[in-house]
């Protein structure tokens, strides 16, 4: 933990590197809803404080800090990994440890580092305790291969690509890591290590995507990391992807310069003319762009490039060229770049890019053979001619292809990374196998199955909607496709379970998941809706459900018509907002009580099952509304939270209501100033609030008066979504980029009073004591939080319930006959969100 905590000190995070206005606007393709994370995060302004994040993360690290110290219970909980391991994710990056290839270490999109010991068969992570997971690339000291060189940030410019905070460096194979710095990089596509002289790094930044920034292009160290120069600056929208060095001569260097901004209006910048080759054959002090033989930027749209050179004859470089979205052509060089030529591949490889080849963008020529090259797109291509045609080796692998590694001993063995993993060719790619499991899914939402908590189920990027049958974490699998969201279990039906893709894609099964059939009727299809689609089960009667379009539709007859229940509710589309519904919330304890949230920031309920709906808005920020939860035992009683991250203003990001919204409460109180993405409310004590933001998870006791980090055991990954179990036995958290979680929630019924941990400023008082027929119980609160008092026998036997109610802040006396109680020895039990406080109570006649 402490290590964890001196890191979150040590680097500077920054999501976007600058807020300026870009001078040159280009139009490229609309991507809405894929540009869906952003548009969370930056509603309205389309931009945000370049700092926002190196701040929130300080304030978690004081958090945890504190938390230590004051030996919160909640901070001190253990999560434990429920799956998957058999799932996988993306991975951006593998590499060998030359020396010893038996070592091999995967990079992943959001869920850190991961190594391997037997050649890929395990995997462990090494980076659990850095404040940041995503992963750009990682370099390898070809020389002492214990020296590692990661660098942070994605840099595929996917709309769930997450800021990276610079380069991290390990001399002991990843045991233990130093902040290098590089912090306003934000996404690194290439960490290149000299070959013959070590101390000599360089690395390619994309820079932010979101806006023009001057931390875009080529940086050198000259001293293994410790201090840095720019190398080679082209223009604030213009990052370097890609970066190869010659085998031989390691001062000959070929760079891909990416002109690329994402737009929160849609027109995203995917090309422009800064787009090109570069060259240096000084180690970098100076670049030459090529152009002899390669496309004209006055002619043609230059996008992402993917570069790739041949060890065994380093004369030769293959580029693949996109035009912004699809493949453009293949292009080679046979004598180092002075001239190069269109090869025929274009006839072999059209389609195979899925029409977003910016998110790929990669090829491979073999380090012995020169005609055996591979193009990574969604599928996976080779050629045995020196890329004049492709075949596809995809087979069974997972599409969406990143990465590629070959066996630095043995090269006809292959690692390549894709959306599902990893997986391995010994015959030089002809066929695959997939290799050990990689605990990196990317989860949208979760669930569980009501009549067997232990199945767990969840919606995930990638990889459609999975699930376990067992609660193990290696046999998960899938039971809907695309990329999955909102999934829903029958309380008394398990057979009945209801999965969305994207896009509201809702699907009906009534065999337990073997088949879907279209859950739309009556939906209209040419209506707004969120990537994210909402879909709830209404906890009253599990016919009835409700989902979000731009108005809410409701069925009553498990799905098989719908019918709209609301007017349309946001505002008309925006460039800043899809103008749908985001969240739906129905009370546990009135099913004429509805809540629904909106991507522009409008709260809105029913209380007359969806008659009339009033905007209950008013004193709430202008932010996307993620989550509404009601109180389990208040219709009233409403937490509403936000995404959005500071622009002008520092802005909160959790409110309550405890009278159907006519008035708001912000409970942010000490919270971090990110996003938040799941809310969850404990059914016993809804003084308890978990939430789970784009760092971490946190929980407040006393209904936002002060947050603590919550559990120790998860790394500090997005979590999207948090399920309670029925019993309330744990705490589900999905996380986006490293798989579910569950955490253990107290449910026993007494604790003993050497195990008891009060809490100090809760004071419980018995008099007398013993007792003979009547005592008294004092409690002194120090603040608004919910309380059960019980008094148990000495077998852990409930004999009676005294008050389980919220309690007001002050000293509070409940009176209590024991006439009915036979002479012995009793235990009274205060429960609060932060303690459990036992006194033995003697009882004497």
């Amino acid at each position: 933990m402490l290590a964890r905590l001196l890191f979150y000190f040590s680097f500077a995070l920054l999501l976007f590197g600058g807020c300026t206005e870009h001078s040159h606007r280009e139009e490229g393709k609309d991507l809405r809803p894929a540009e869906r994370a952003y548009l969370q995060r930056l509603y309205p302004f389309g931009q945000a404080d370049p700092d926002v994040y190196q701040k929130a993360l300080n304030h978690i690290a004081m958090m945890h800090t504190q938390a230590l110290q004051k030996r919160n219970i909640w901070s001190n909980l253990s999560w434990n990994f429920a799956g998957p391991t058999n799932i996988g994710g993306r991975v951006v990056d593998l590499e060998y440890n030359p020396q010893n290839p038996n070592i091999v270490y995967a990079a992943s999109a959001t869920g850190g580092l991961f190594k391997s010991t037997n050649g890929g068969n395990n995997w462990n992570a090494i980076t659990d305790q850095l404040p940041i997971q995503t992963i750009g690339d990682l370099g390898v000291d070809p020389q002492n291969p214990e020296n590692l060189y990661l660098g942070t940030g994605e840099a595929n410019g996917g709309h769930n690509n997450f800021a990276g905070g610079g380069l991290y460096k390990s001399i002991d194979g990843g045991t233990s890591w130093t902040y290098k710095g590089l912090g306003q990089t934000t996404s690194i596509g290439r960490v290149l290590i000299d070959h013959k002289n070590p101390q000599r790094i360089f690395v390619a930044a994309v820079g932010s995507y979101f806006h023009p920034n001057p931390d875009r292009g080529v940086y050198r160290s000259k001293n293994g990391g410790d201090s840095w120069e720019k190398i080679m600056f082209i223009s604030d929208s213009t990052g370097v992807v890609d970066l190869v060095q010659h085998p031989i001569n390691p001062n000959i260097l070929y760079a891909a310069a990416w002109e690329r901004v994402r737009r929160p209006d849609f027109n995203t910048h995917l090309y422009g003319p800064s787009s090109g080759i570069y060259r240096s054959t000084d180690g970098g002090d100076s670049w030459q762009r090529l152009s002899n033989g390669l496309p004209d930027t006055k002619q043609v749209n230059i996008g992402r490039i993917g570069l790739a050179i041949a060890a065994s004859s380093p004369n030769i470089l293959m580029a693949l060229y996109s035009d912004g979205s699809s493949l453009s052509g293949l292009y080679k060089t046979e004598d180092g770049g002075n001239t190069w030529a269109l090869t025929g591949a274009m006839s072999t490889l059209s389609g195979v890019d899925g029409g977003f080849t910016w998110y790929f963008g990669q090829i491979r020529i073999h380090p012995t053979d020169p005609n055996l090259v591979f193009v990574m797109q969604v599928q996976c291509m080779r050629s045995v001619d020196g890329g004049q045609t492709f075949t596809n080796v995809t087979g069974n692998m997972h599409v969406d292809f990143h990465s590629m590694a070959f066996h630095p001993q043995n090269p006809t063995q292959i690692l390549t990374g894709n959306d599902g993993g990893v997986d391995i060719s010994s015959n030089n790619g002809f066929s695959w196998a997939p290799s050990g499991d990689l605990p990196i899914t990317q989860f949208y939402e979760i669930n569980y199955d009501p009549s067997n908590p232990l199945r767990l189920l969840g919606g995930t990027q990638d990889n459609g909607t999975i699930r376990t049958l067992t609660g193990g974490t290696s046999d998960w699998g899938s039971i809907y496709g695309g990329d999955g969201f909102y999934v829903i279990v029958h309380p008394t039906n398990p057979n009945i379970i209801y999965a969305e893709s994207q896009n509201g894609g809702l699907g009906k099964s009534i065999n337990g998941g073997s088949s879907f059939r279209n859950a739309l009727t009556g939906v209209n299809s040419s209506e707004k809706r969120d990537w994210s689609m909402p879909v709830i089960m209404d906890p009253h009667n599990p016919e009835t459900l409700y989902l979000g379009t731009n108005r809410i539709y409701r069925t009553e007859n498990g799905a098989s018509n719908w019918t709209a229940v609301s007017p349309v509710l946001p505002r008309s589309p925006s460039a800043s907002r899809m103008g749908a519904i985001t969240t739906i919330a129905v009370s546990p304890t009135d099913r004429n009580v509805v809540y629904a949230g909106t991507d522009d920031g409008q709260v809105w309920m029913t209380n007359n099952y969806a008659e009339t709906w009033t905007n209950i808005s008013a004193g709430l920020p202008n932010r996307w509304v993620t989550r509404i939860a009601v109180d389990p035992k208040d219709a009233a009683a409403a937490v509403v939270t936000f995404s959005g991250l500071k622009f002008y203003d520092p802005q909160p990001h959790v409110f309550r209501t405890s009278n159907f919204g006519v008035n708001w409460q912000n409970i942010s109180s000490n919270l971090p100033d990110l996003p938040i993405n799941a809310l969850a409310i404990d059914p016993l004590f809804p003084s308890n609030i978990f939430i789970g933001t784009d760092a971490g998870a946190f929980v407040t006791g006393n209904y936002g008066a002060t947050w603590e980090p919550l559990g120790l055991g998860m790394p500090t990954t997005p979590v999207y979504d948090f399920k309670i179990t029925p019993d309330r036995s744990f705490l589900i958290a999905g996380t986006h980029g490293r798989g579910m979680y569950k955490l253990p929630l107290s449910n026993s019924p007494v604790a003993r009073e050497d195990e008891a941990v009060p809490d100090k400023k809760t004071l419980l008082t018995l008099f007398p004591n013993p007792i003979k027929q009547q005592g008294t119980i004092e409690i002194e609160n120090p603040f608004p939080q919910s309380v059960r008092l019980e008094i148990f026998d000495v077998q852990g036997r409930r004999i009676r319930s005294l008050l389980d109610a919220p309690l007001a802040i002050g000293t509070h006396r409940f009176a209590f006959s024991a006439n009915d109680l036979p002479n012995g020895t009793y235990v009274i039990r205060l429960a609060t969100p932060q303690a459990i406080v036992t006194k033995k109570m003697m009882l004497q006649r």
